[in-house]
């Protein structure tokens, strides 16, 4: 890797202890060896803040709309960070997914990356003016996608690149939930 590249780890929805009591063991190992973590929200309770905080060398974190008022009291409502020369914004939520690049283009003119939630839906797009739009679904709630999933990615001098979804395996069918 060349040096000044940061590797991140990109994660939202990830509901816990609500959709599972745990985050996968695969997400976890992903954490722990990421420079930098963004989680886009929708942590719902400070309990797993801490343990990311604790298992991570940087965080940059947003509340969602389902995080109370401990997390909104210790999250900012976007986040804004300069990772290797690119300019990153952190929102939770984006609004409906028609005209979602003019929005967000409108809302974040000095961003080059904006990574959001909410909808439990993977999406990688660019918008018109070159801004990239990055969702990493969930790993805890796939709702209608057919895997949960989070995002990894490199970024140095002021690129993005080796953008990947991974998916997660099931979690087992019974009570018993691993990871």
């Amino acid at each position: 890797m060349p040096e000044g590249t940061l590797e991140l780890v990109v994660v939202a929805d990830t509901h816990v202890p609500n959709r599972a009591r745990d985050l996968p063991a695969p997400l976890w190992a992903a954490i722990e060896a990421a420079d930098v973590v963004i989680h886009a929200g929708d942590w719902v309770t400070p309990a797993l803040l801490n343990q990311v905080e604790a298992r991570s060398r940087r965080l940059v974190g947003v509340w969602g709309n389902n995080d109370g008022p401990e997390l909104r009291r210790r999250l900012p409502e976007v986040a804004r960070v300069s990772l290797g020369g690119l300019r990153v914004a952190v929102v939770h939520e984006t609004g409906g997914r028609d005209g979602r690049e003019r929005r967000a283009e409108q809302a974040f003119p000095d961003t080059d990356l904006l990574i959001f939630g909410h909808s439990h839906i993977p999406w990688d797009t660019v918008s018109p003016s070159g801004l990239r739009l990055l969702n990493p679904g969930s790993p805890t709630d796939r709702r209608r996608q057919p895997f949960c999933t989070y995002l990894t990615a490199r970024v140095g001098d002021a690129a993005l690149t080796e953008v990947t979804l991974h998916r997660l395996p099931p979690r087992p069918a019974s009570g018993h939930r691993s990871g």
